[in-house]
């Protein structure tokens, strides 16, 4: 019953994601409404309102159909208006920042329960008019419904202008780094209050049993509280090896456990690793890292020719990095005082050399950018409180690796000699 549970919960998140959902319920909530009016109608609430509250009802045939038509027409010349304008607007972000932010801006929850807006009325209204008899007299002709079908237009036509706002907002590079660092700090935070009071050593795992991949994919999410919850009933730890948001191959190591599994146990634990062909930032907070700095990477192109794009994510990534200082590069995760599950991630020394690797190696021509980098390390380096004195070794390394790429590429020796002044507060 439990995993019933997990399972449906997930397949109800990924159908949640998906661009067609919202459209497709406001769709169905139209048409389920337009058959509840014309029951209505049937009952004589037209007839009933005509009587006691005659402003609540067109009482022309006439009116009513050229109402109606108008709407339908208008309609679908707003939704056809609307659905250009988001391929345009996708196709401008895809050329000047990056393929892989279409995801996020695809999945706006919000302009998808606007275009089902759009869908509803548009059913209503249709429906409506099919219930008009041309030849039947007042008390045959739907007005409180044509009355409604006036009032759904109104808001559609709200909708619309809020569409219009929303998509231009949402396609400007701030707001998609604003988003995108939104999305990573807020799993950076999660992960670090999860770890939090987890100063006790996990067991080695050498001698443990491997168990491998059942499937391909990037490995999306893991159901951590019924492993935990697993491990406890029958008295096991596990270590998951697989990084999460990293791409498996099927047949490669997956998770270790300390005692042996039988295959029902075996079968239980996969259903709690989901792939996926996505990657989704709520879950990996790596991806957003990524993505900004292909957006960084892009704004340096000589296509773009963008360096304050470049400027502005190095800000971010700055605080990302602020952030993820505070992380441990494993996590383990207890039940009642007792570590019963350990998970790795990416460590800070591998996520700042492949974030920083592709900045440097495009930018390193660029003056303006190298100094942004300089400051970021001596953010990182001198005003954060990090306990761990590793990753501040790993800022020294990049530091040196910066000097090298900024010393090869700019022959300007006053530009040298002033960024080499800088670079002299770090050890190299």
């Amino acid at each position: 019953m439990k995993n019933v549970i997990v399972n449906g919960f997930e397949y109800l998140k990924k159908l949640e994601s998906k661009i067609a959902f919202y459209p497709t319920l406001y769709s169905l909530t139209g048409l389920v409404f337009a058959f509840f009016m014309y029951y209505a109608e049937n009952k004589g609430i037209s007839s009933y309102l005509a009587d006691n509250v005659p402003l609540l009802v067109i009482n022309n045939t006439q009116t009513a159909f050229n109402i109606l038509t108008t709407f339908i027409a208008g309609l679908i010349s707003i939704m056809v208006f609307s659905f250009s304008m988001v391929m345009v607007l996708l196709n401008q972000a895809s050329s000047n920042f990056s393929p892989r932010v279409l995801p996020g801006l695809i999945s706006n929850k919000r302009h998808q329960k606007i275009l089902g807006i759009y869908n509803a009325t548009l059913l209503f209204c249709i429906f409506t008019m099919v219930g008009i008899e041309p030849d039947g007299g007042e008390n045959q002709l739907p007005g409180f419904s044509v009355l409604l079908a006036i009032v759904f237009m109104v808001i559609c036509l709200g909708a619309f202008i809020y569409f219009i706002h929303s998509i231009s907002q949402e396609i400007q590079v701030h707001n998609i780094m604003q988003r995108l660092f939104n999305e990573a700090k807020n799993r950076l935070d999660q992960l670090i209050n999860s770890e939090k009071d987890s100063n006790q050593k996990f067991p080695d795992t050498d001698n443990w049993t491997v168990y491998k991949s059942p499937e391909t994919g990037f490995l999306q999410d893991i159901v951590l509280d019924p492993i935990i919850q697993f491990a406890k009933e029958n008295n096991n730890q596990f270590e998951i090896i697989t990084i999460k948001g990293q791409y498996v191959y099927k047949d490669k190591p997956l998770f270790k456990s300390k005692t042996k599994l039988n295959d029902e146990s075996l079968e239980e634990l996969f259903k709690y690793f989901h792939f996926s062909r996505d990657e989704i930032i709520e879950d990996n907070y790596v991806l957003g890292f990524k993505q900004i700095t292909e957006i960084a990477v892009k704004a340096m192109s000589p296509g773009i020719n963008d360096p304050g794009t470049t400027i502005i994510a190095i800000d971010y990534l700055a605080e990302l990095f602020q952030i993820r200082m505070y992380k441990n590069d494993i996590s383990i995760l207890f039940e009642d005082s007792q570590p019963l599950v350990k998970i790795n991630s990416v460590t800070f020394k591998e996520l700042l050399y492949f974030v920083l690797a592709p900045i440097r190696t495009y930018a390193k021509h660029d003056v303006i950018i190298v100094n942004k980098l300089i400051n970021m390390f001596q953010h990182l380096a001198f005003n954060i409180d990090c306990d761990n004195k590793g990753y501040l070794s790993d800022i020294n390394k990049e530091v040196k690796l910066l000097s090298i790429d900024a010393n090869s590429a700019i022959n300007n020796q006053e530009d040298l000699k002033y960024i080499n002044n800088r670079l002299q507060s770090f050890n190299l």
